[in-house]
Formats: structure tokens, sequence, C-alpha cells
């Protein structure tokens, strides 16, 4: 598979994840910034290798097969994360680039060696899950900040935003995969939160809070 085929598959497993009825070419398009001709061409090849099922005006789903090797693309790009961030003393907002890079290597065997150095990882540095070998992938019980009442506390678990701008905005805010944070008010208004982190209290945005995946203690 070329690199291009291998980013198609990763970009239509995750918009599938919310479009259980086939994922709009538009959709594809938005997220590849390419042209609507240039996705249905992409999406004719990759159905030819039996990678997608694509019916006009139904929208494009994934066969078992591309599944699955959608899943190993993302394996290779989390893990890849996990090793720069845990070897290499990469932040958590600079790995992404790179991992796009080597998410497309193409040893197994690396990978797998590459898991056991790591010590069998099941998270990215984001809170992302990491499919296995077999391509089974944990279901993390999570939440937003933003759905969460005044006086519950939580640990941060996961970002659904992973922009370098917004990871840098939490570095500066001292919130981190595993902080506990307690929600303090909820203002009527805008929905904004005032949180203590760590004994210090931070006032986030809605926008900031719907983009945070936490667990309830």
């Amino acid at each position: 598979m070329t690199y291009s085929e291998e980013n198609y598959l990763k970009v239509i497993y995750h918009l599938s994840l919310n479009h259980s009825k086939g994922v709009n070419t538009n959709s594809i398009a938005n997220v590849m910034e390419s042209k609507p001709s240039s996705v249905t061409d992409m999406v004719q090849k990759l159905a030819e290798k039996e990678l997608v099922i694509y019916k006009k005006y139904q929208g494009v789903s994934l066969t078992e097969k591309g599944k699955f090797t959608a899943l190993m693309i993302v394996r290779k790009h989390r893990m890849w994360e996990v090793f720069l961030v845990e070897t290499l003393d990469f932040s958590w907002d600079e790995v992404h680039d790179v991992a796009e890079q080597l998410e497309h290597i193409k040893s197994e065997k690396l990978i797998n060696k590459l898991e056991e150095f790591l010590g069998f990882p099941t998270e990215d540095p984001h809170g992302d899950p990491i499919p296995d070998r077999n391509g089974k992938i944990a279901k993390i019980d999570k939440k937003l900040l933003s759905e969460i009442n005044a006086g519950k506390k939580v640990i941060c678990v996961g970002v659904k935003d992973s922009s370098p701008p917004f990871l840098q905005y939490l570095d500066k805010q001292q919130i981190a995969l595993g902080s506990t944070i307690e929600v303090v008010s909820k203002e009527d208004f805008d929905l904004s939160l005032t949180l203590r982190v760590d004994d210090k209290d931070v006032t986030v945005s809605n926008k900031i809070a719907s983009n945070l995946f936490v667990k309830t203690l």
C-alpha cells in the first residue's frame, strides 16, 4: 500500500467511529484537504483492494480487512508516540507529526519489538487506546469534563483535541494525564468551569472542558 492509501484508510476509520452507516466522501475530503473527485478515485482504488465498500450516495465503510489494516496503522502511530515521549523526551504536543511519518514503516516485527521494549503500553501520551497485535482495542470509560457537575472529582484520562496549541495550553495550566481535578463551580451563563488542580484554582472555558476526557473517582 502507498502512504496515501494508508492515510485514507486511517481517516475513514476515525470518521467511521461516529458514522455507523457509512462515511460521507465530503467528510473525508475535508479531513484530507482534497477534492471530492480525488477522494472518489482513491476510495474506488481501496474498494478494488477489498479494503472498503463504496456505494454512491451511501458513503464508505471499511471491510474487516480494511478495518484491521487501519487499526495496525493506528497501532504503529500510537506506539511511536509513546516511544517519542518516554524514551526521547518529546513533549506530548510534538509527537503527532513525527509519528505520522513513522507509522508508515512496514516491519511488523519492529513494532512488536517496540511494544515489548516499552512494556506493552495500552494508551498513547494523549490517552487514546493502542490496538494490540490482533487488532483488539480497549474501550476506555470516560466523559468530557464539560459533562461533570460541580463538586465532583475526576482524573484526566485523555484529550479530544490533540493539536499543539491546546496541549501547550494544558501544560501552562499544569493539567496532564493522571491529574486529579475537582470541579469547584460551573457558571450558568457560559458554562465555564472553576477547577482545582493540585491545590491550584484554574478557570477554563466550556470549549476547553469539551476537549478534555476524564474519569470520575
